[in-house]
């Protein structure tokens, strides 16, 4: 064990490191007194002969040895061939399956450094350090790895540095020299570095004074865009609430002329359904040109008449009804008498018979009792009577006592019972009061804050309601003030303008001349029955213009809305 031990520690060259503990490894098996082929085929078997005390320490030492000679080739190859590894494994008289699973254990272990090795079976290899974990994106297939470990990563760098410390050595550098080019170098930079200095900070004002002019001219810009983006959004919003407006009168309107035919249309349906007309066959067209009026008479007069006939029906049926009840009941009326008789002379014969029973009756059961006194007197049973009775009475009035106690005792329980659950049904009662009281207050404390609420809505919408009246009085203020100021003009140009003769105008069109200041209350400066300006026809028609519409549907409803 001490050979061994050495071994283990002096030995660094994996090449010969079981050669050596070959040797060693038989001897200890035959001191143990086991072989090498019973180690091959069960290495985790325990011997129990007492002259082989050594045979516990057999298997341990493998796996040293093994663990030994992983670490050795991991510091000596970056990769190994798995027929190399079991040549050198050879000797220790274990399977290479056992090899395989002393590496697995030595990659995993927990409890010591675990050693970075990976059995590739592809390649037939073993790979140590770096090598053994694949590049990211690797195809496998022994691809992918990289050239070095961490270990021998720095050997280059080391070997520079220590060959430049021998080149040091053999021929030193001249140090006068090198202080000599450092101080010029030295007073070359004291001689540039105010200049530089002043330039740097003229660079950085510079820089700054440009910063400045960069981020002011954004800003400007960014104001300039802003401004225009509002102007556009307020001008876009605007412009898309008439839009809104105006479609949404249109589209009540709509809805309510499509409820109206929707209406007609069901009680045209349900008044022909009514007069056995077939709805389902008929169109569109046939409903729609249908009189309502006229199928409304037609069908009361077909209820009418059908009232009239089924008065008239009941009234037959009534008479029919009354005919048939008044002959029956003449020809019940003998049958009726005869049953009669019959039943009374039945219960009549019936009663004389049970009386006749009940007399003979009695008169057995009064001498089954003058027998039964007769005996009992000839035996003197009477006598003892009154004694018999007040013994009997003695047992029941004891009994009536104990019973009249129970029950007294029974009482004030009840009594008592009652008392504690009258105590306990008031006091349920206040709290259920309390309680009551307490969920009033928080629902009039409820109430109340959502009055408050309601309130403050309502006064808030009261106030929007009050602005948007006041802007839509406004608009229109605007629009009155212009078209005040386009009639005025207009007016001054017809009265710049010479005066047409009347017949020409009536001639050129076909109508009678209408005076300047009349042309806004007949429809417009070019006349017409129409009532729209051209304003409005052109907005009317294609959606666009400042003005377009109808004034009052624009403002809500014309001036008297307010």
């Amino acid at each position: 064990l001490r050979e061994f031990y050495r071994l283990l520690e002096e030995t660094s060259n994996p090449l010969i490191l079981v050669e050596k503990a070959k040797p060693l490894l038989d001897k200890l098996r035959t001191e143990a007194g086991i072989n090498a082929d019973e180690t091959k085929t069960n290495t985790d078997d325990t011997t129990t002969n007492e002259d082989a005390k050594l045979s516990n320490y057999v298997q341990p030492l493998i796996s040293v040895l093994l663990l030994k000679l992983l670490h050795t080739l991991s510091a000596s190859y970056h990769t190994i061939s798995l027929d190399h590894l079991q040549s050198l494994t050879s000797g220790l008289g274990v399977t290479f399956t056992q090899v395989e699973k002393a590496i697995v254990s030595a990659a995993t272990s927990k409890h010591t450094t675990p050693l970075r090795v990976r059995i590739d079976h592809r390649s037939r290899c073993l790979r140590f350090g770096d090598s053994a974990v694949p590049k990211r994106g690797s195809g496998g297939g022994g691809k992918g790895y990289p050239l070095e470990s961490g270990t021998m990563r720095s050997h280059l760098t080391v070997l520079s540095r220590r060959l430049h410390s021998v080149c040091a050595v053999i021929d030193p550098p001249d140090v006068k020299a090198q202080m000599v080019a450092r101080e010029k170098l030295y007073c070359t930079v004291r001689a540039a570095v105010d200049g530089e200095h002043v330039a740097m900070l003229a660079r950085k004002d510079l820089i700054e004074k440009r910063k400045e002019e960069a981020e002011r001219l954004t800003q400007e810009k960014l104001k300039a865009e802003a401004m225009k983006r509002r102007e556009v959004l307020k001008n876009a919003q605007e412009e898309e609430e008439r839009r809104l407006d105006r479609e949404k009168y249109l589209r009540e309107r709509e809805k309510m002329d499509k409820i109206r035919k929707e209406v007609e249309m069901t009680e045209k349906k349900a008044l022909l359904k009514a007069l056995g007309h077939n709805v389902e066959a008929m169109s569109d067209k046939e409903l729609v040109a249908i009189d309502v009026d006229k199928l409304m008479r037609e069908h009361a007069e077909r209820k009418a008449k059908a009232k009239d006939d089924a008065e008239r029906k009941v009234k037959e049926m009534e008479k029919k009804l009354d005919y048939i009840v008044r002959a029956t009941r003449i020809e019940e009326v003998p049958l009726v008498k005869k049953r009669y008789e019959e039943r009374v002379r039945l219960q009549k014969e019936s009663y004389e018979a049970d009386v006749v029973e009940k007399a003979r009756n009695a008169k057995v059961q009064w001498e089954r009792d003058c027998n039964e006194k007769a005996q009992l007197n000839a035996h003197s049973i009477f006598d003892f009577m009154q004694d018999f009775e007040d013994l009997a009475m003695v047992g029941r009035r004891a009994i009536h006592e104990a019973k009249m106690v129970e029950e007294d005792r029974r009482a004030e329980d009840i009594a008592e019972k009652g008392k504690l659950q009258r105590a306990r049904n008031r006091k349920e009662v206040e709290q259920r009061r309390i309680k009551e009281e307490a969920e009033q207050l928080i629902r009039e404390e409820e109430e109340r804050k959502a009055e408050a609420e309601r309130q403050a809505r309502e006064e808030e919408r009261r106030k929007q309601d009050e602005e948007k009246r006041q802007v839509e009085a406004e608009h229109r203020k605007k629009e009155d003030e212009r078209l005040a100021v386009e009639r005025e003009k207009q007016r001054e140009r017809d009265a710049a303008a010479p005066a047409p003769m009347s017949k020409d105008l009536e001639n050129a069109s076909g109508s009678r001349y209408v005076p300047p200041a009349r042309k806004d209350e007949g429809g417009g400066r070019w006349g017409g029955s129409s009532g729209r300006s051209w304003g409005e026809s052109r907005g009317g028609s294609y959606g666009g213009g400042r003005y377009e519409g109808n004034r009052d549907e624009r403002f809500g409803g014309g001036r008297g809305g307010d």
